[in-house]
């Protein structure tokens, strides 16, 4: 349960949310985001293209599917298009986080720019330590650690933009896979309810194999049919567990 009230001031909620750049989501990010630097300068983007997809855009594979069908020869719809099916990914994330920063007084503006900041690794780091801050500050506490990381992260692109040419293919390719590693692991370890395990077991089950069946629909198809499948098998869970409690009584 978070605190209802606290004397402290909204700055200092504000800072204490930057240092979350400290923690191990932050810091993962930070070092996938060097191995972005390496592929966008594979890919022949300028440093200046780089550092602008990176604040304006803010999701990692969310770049790199942009950088990718540029890097193919697509034209500017088709490059709009994959960016876009590849956010909507983010709405759960944004519709589950912004009630929890909510109250009767935080403006609308601020809900809407700050949804430009979750994505992968914010949300992780909100839904861990929301609930620890009080109402009133969550949206000042968030923006610290979401501009923060942001800011950062675009920095991060600035400067090893032309440092990565040094470095091997095989470490820049480590570097940028550290994030789905962690996000995966995030999303167990966070799980609060039994039906989020089972739908992500049934995403490691169906999303390889999907993807030797039908390559071009593997994630739509493993997302959908996974989820339906772990909501029924929570459901039929739940309907047992509630005949058990009714033959107690």
């Amino acid at each position: 349960m978070s605190p209802v009230s606290d004397d402290r001031s909204a700055l200092s909620w504000f800072f204490t949310g930057m240092r979350g750049l400290l923690s191990l989501p932050a810091l993962i990010l930070l070092t996938s985001i060097v191995g972005f630097s390496a592929f966008a300068l594979e890919s022949g983007l300028t440093r200046a293209e780089a550092v602008f997809m990176s604040f304006a855009i803010w999701a990692l594979p969310a770049q790199v599917i942009l950088v990718g069908t540029m890097a193919s020869g697509a034209n500017i719809a088709a490059c709009f298009l994959a960016v876009t099916l590849s956010s909507i990914r983010m709405t759960p994330m944004v519709a589950s986080v912004i009630p929890e920063m909510r109250t009767r007084r935080t403006p609308i503006w601020l809900l809407l720019i700050l949804s430009h900041f979750i994505a992968i690794t914010s949300w992780v780091f909100a839904i861990t330590t929301l609930r620890n801050v009080p109402r009133e500050h969550r949206a000042i506490y968030f923006a610290g650690f979401g501009v923060t990381l942001t800011l950062t992260g675009t920095l991060v692109v600035a400067v090893f933009y032309d440092i990565v040419s040094a470095f091997p293919p095989a470490v820049a390719g480590v570097l940028f896979f550290l994030t789905p590693v962690y996000f995966n692991a995030s999303i167990w370890a966070s799980a609060r309810q039994p039906v989020v395990k089972i739908a992500f077991v049934m995403g490691v089950i169906l999303g390889p194999t999907l993807a030797l069946i039908t390559p071009k629909f593997d994630v739509l198809c493993a997302g959908l049919g996974g989820g339906t499948v772990a909501y029924l098998i929570d459901r039929a869970r739940r309907k047992r567990k509630r005949m058990g409690q009714g033959a107690k009584r």
